[in-house]
């Protein structure tokens, strides 16, 4: 099996952009102390939504913003009913993703008469990757192409692909540097005693939901218009679920889940690679980012425990003194 290396690279760089927008999003909820498991279905409808907007609208940014609207939306709505409602988080989440697995098909069926994908009834819009044939910054990206094996990997992404390596650090700085990020955190540790401080517990909820829709939206508007140029049934194709375990194996860290999620584009693109080049049954390799998940899953668990236990023997051990 050959592999051209730096291809792969740059392909496993952007399997990646879905998930780092969806591990992002599944954080922000976490911080606010909400396990936000209805990722999936906002993926689904951001998909959806940024082709809608944009095949009626005839412009590429209007379905990129469609795409945010939707995500934004869909947040809204798990967040009026799970904090307004006081309905379960989980059940919600759960009804929502099953909604959006259904009635994405269904919206499809009604505006193009198709149930797998848009891709024979609406015009297809690409965002653009940045290369050197991009106005403005397109002898930037010339000399960028000169730097060995680094150049040829990052020249070529999607604009998306960069907006979400900027994304990671631009949370990281809300979480962190911000008013707004301090009180996300101190209601996530204890809303009660940010209640008590005067910090509105279900305004920051609606943010935190809001800011995940966004994510979402982005995540979605990738798969749809730069991944592919078109909307296909189930097309998250479980990148919601794999986001969230993203985050959880970085404890809620901006960076560390981006790390995750790459290491995680890098296993899908590992299971394309052998599809293509082997022989191997391809249900077996289909399940590799999975495995992976869980594998990774099982790994950051077991070191945590240990962590844990450390530390509970070294207060026990400073009791008995």
């Amino acid at each position: 099996m050959s592999i051209d290396w730096i291809a792969f690279v740059a392909d496993a760089i952007r399997l990646s952009t879905p998930l780092i927008f969806a591990a992002l999003a599944a954080l922000i909820c976490r911080q606010a102390g909400m396990f936000n498991m209805g990722l999936e279905g906002m993926i689904l409808w951001s998909a959806l939504g940024a082709v809608i907007c944009a095949h009626y609208s005839g412009n590429m940014w209007v379905g990129l913003l469609g795409g945010i609207a939707v995500g934004l939306v869909s947040g809204l709505i798990i967040a009026f009913a799970s904090i307004s409602g006081k309905a379960d988080l989980y059940l919600t989440c759960i009804a929502f993703n099953l909604a959006a697995t259904g009635g994405t098909v269904f919206v499809m069926y009604l505006l193009t008469g198709e149930k797998s994908t848009t891709a024979g009834a609406f015009r297809s819009y690409q965002i653009p990757n940045l290369g050197p044939d991009t106005p403005v910054i397109g002898g930037l990206f010339k000399l960028i192409e000169k730097i060995p094996v680094i150049g040829r990997i990052i020249s070529g992404q999607s604009l998306l692909t960069w907006l979400a390596l900027l994304s990671v650090f631009l949370v990281w700085v809300l979480l962190k540097k911000t008013r707004l990020g301090l009180r996300i955190r101190a209601v996530g540790e204890n809303p009660h005693a940010a209640e008590s401080v005067g910090i509105s517990v279900p305004k920051v909820g609606y943010v935190s939901f809001s800011i995940c829709g966004v994510m979402t939206g982005l995540s979605g508007a990738f798969l749809s218009m730069s991944f592919v140029t078109f909307f296909m049934k189930g097309m998250a194709n479980g990148r919601g679920y794999i986001g969230l375990s993203a985050q959880n194996m970085a404890n809620g860290e901006p960076i560390g889940s981006a790390l995750a999620s790459l290491l995680f584009g890098f296993c899908q693109e590992l299971s394309t690679t052998m599809k293509n080049q082997t022989n191997f049954p391809t249900e077996f390799l289909e399940m590799i980012p999975y495995a992976a998940t869980i594998i990774a899953l099982g790994i950051t668990g077991m070191l945590a425990i240990r962590r844990r236990r450390k530390v509970e023997s070294g207060q026990a051990a400073a009791k008995g003194e």
